[in-house]
């Protein structure tokens, strides 16, 4: 039976990176297997950055959204989001760059696991740094992980520009009202979103995106984040609200029960790290109030282990 055909947009966000545009589209433009569309979100730049959009928008698959006002790399994600129709959503900052073999490749990891919905890769630094940046050396099945992302925080994906998720998920959290929280690193939505809509999540060992370090990288630049001492303790605030919106948005409630929901979370990651283990240990530990709950919960999590050490299904990397 021939499979269907998997449509892929990708969305270039930009603002203000009239230097590095041009780059950033051509590599969406010249992949080996072609995006059906690629859809520029300009942030109202104050640069010539519509001049050198103007210069693409002849292009078939190539839209551009030109916003009158600058609100934050959010608005640009959701904006952009409504107006493409993929079924696989790519996401690329205009200063970073997609080596020609990536959508092929991630094309090929969606169609060989049907079962996934978000993939984020590994990528080599280039600019002012150049090294390449890898999690893990192979590619991961990292499962489920709605309830260490509401209980723990956590944040597993990478930065933008590494990030593809499917629609069905997308859709569950995005577009997302609260955009002046989120001008900038609305990354952690995409990523915190899509553990919370319960998004099966892989990781992509091959680094076929190019992560440009320059002045302007907010979020690498330690100056910035030196200057902002309470930035952390802002995002804290932020993360909940933002938790709350997607939780409502989809009717969902805290689980019930820890000691059951966090091993089969746990169970849906083939070969668990040591970290995963702790990471539900630690929820089992400070959020299942019954005690019984909590020792049998610990105990049943402590078997789980030793069963995969034996079995030699632990992931010790």
């Amino acid at each position: 039976m021939e499979q269907k055909k998997i449509k892929t947009s990708c969305l270039i966000n930009n603002y203000n990176y009239a230097e590095f545009l041009s780059e950033a589209i051509d590599s969406a433009l010249n992949q080996t297997v072609k995006f059906d569309e690629i859809i520029i979100v300009d942030d109202a730049s104050t640069d010539n950055s519509t001049e050198v959009i103007a210069k693409f928008t002849q292009v078939a698959n190539v839209k551009s959204l030109l916003k009158e006002k600058n609100q934050g790399q959010l608005s640009s994600f959701n904006e952009g989001f409504l107006a493409a129709s993929g079924d696989i959503i790519f996401f690329l900052d205009a200063d970073d760059i997609y080596e020609p073999q990536y959508l092929e490749t991630a094309l090929n990891f969606y169609k060989r696991r049907s079962e996934c919905d978000f993939i984020f890769s590994a990528y080599k630094k280039i600019g002012a740094i150049e090294e390449t940046f890898q999690a893990d050396a192979v590619d991961l099945d990292l499962g489920y992980s709605v309830i260490r992302t509401l209980y723990n925080g956590e944040w597993i994906g990478s930065i933008t520009s590494t990030l593809s998720i499917r629609r069905e998920i997308i859709r569950k959290f995005l577009p997302i009202p609260n955009i002046e929280d989120w001008r900038v690193r609305a990354d952690d939505c995409l990523i915190w979103g899509a553990s919370l809509v319960g998004a099966k999540k892989f990781y992509m060992s091959k680094p076929l995106v190019m992560y440009r370090i320059h002045p302007n990288n907010q979020y690498h630049n330690k100056k910035f984040v030196d200057i902002d001492n309470n930035y952390e303790y802002k995002r804290f605030w932020k993360r909940n609200s933002l938790f709350n919106y997607i939780m409502q948005k989809n009717n969902f409630s805290f689980p019930l029960l820890l000691a059951f929901t966090s091993l089969n979370e746990l169970k849906t990651i083939p070969c668990p790290k040591l970290e995963d283990f702790i990471s539900y240990l630690k929820i089992i530990f400070l959020f299942e109030h019954n005690l019984y709950w909590k020792l049998k919960g610990m105990l049943l999590l402590f078997s789980y282990f030793l069963r995969n050490f034996m079995t030699g299904k632990l992931n010790l990397m």
